[in-house]
């Protein structure tokens, strides 16, 4: 064989394992997008239950609370907007602004419903409620759900995080639109399930 040819297959056989090599990268950045998108999907089932939970929370406590009308209507809306930004952040769990909507409105959420069970507490004859007692457990088992899927969401992402932001990956992520993922974050005060004791 000619020296040129020899040349010739080592550089096409260099070329041929730097696209292997390459390939590999931008699978791995896909299947590590996969698994957050998919951690996404959990926390989006758990997050459509507590939102049809809301409304029979709201029905429940009109009667004893009519005058809190401000109250349960500002429940309605921050349902609304989490239900908004929850669909938003569902169809592209990969755009970081869609997920810092949903955790904004997550956080207006949380506060509005933690001042509804506060006001709440002044109405022994709903504490007593089966109806509210129900809902009650309904929503601290969703509330347990959420914050199990969150953490497996954010796990996924910080994966997915790592692995785009670790070279060589970092220049494979940048010429394909590879984004940073955001993580779920909850409120200062939504650490833990909120407490709707009624007993």
């Amino acid at each position: 064989m000619s020296p040129f040819i020899i040349t010739l297959l080592v550089l096409l056989g260099i070329g041929l394992i730097l696209a292997l090599w390459l390939m590999g990268i931008y699978n791995g950045l896909v299947v590590a997008r996969n698994r957050f998108a998919n951690a996404f999907a959990q926390i989006d089932v758990q997050l459509k239950r507590r939102y049809e939970l809301i409304p029979n929370l709201v029905e429940a406590v009109k009667g004893y609370m009519s005058h809190e009308r401000e109250t349960l209507d500002a429940v309605i809306k921050a349902r609304h907007s989490a239900m908004a930004a929850e669909q938003k952040a569902a169809a592209n769990p990969s755009d970081p602004a869609a997920v810092r909507e949903l955790n904004q409105a997550e956080a207006q959420l949380g506060g509005t419903l933690g001042r509804l069970f506060a006001l709440s507490e002044a109405y022994p004859d709903l504490k007593a409620s089966q109806n509210m007692l129900a809902l009650q457990e309904d929503l601290t088992s969703t509330e347990n759900k959420i914050a199990f899927a969150r953490q497996a969401f954010n796990d996924a992402a910080t994966e997915y995080n790592i692995r785009r932001e670790v070279f060589p990956a970092v220049t494979v992520a940048g010429m394909f639109g590879f984004k940073e993922a955001a993580l779920l974050e909850t409120a200062e005060g939504e650490r833990a399930a909120p407490k709707v004791s009624f007993g």
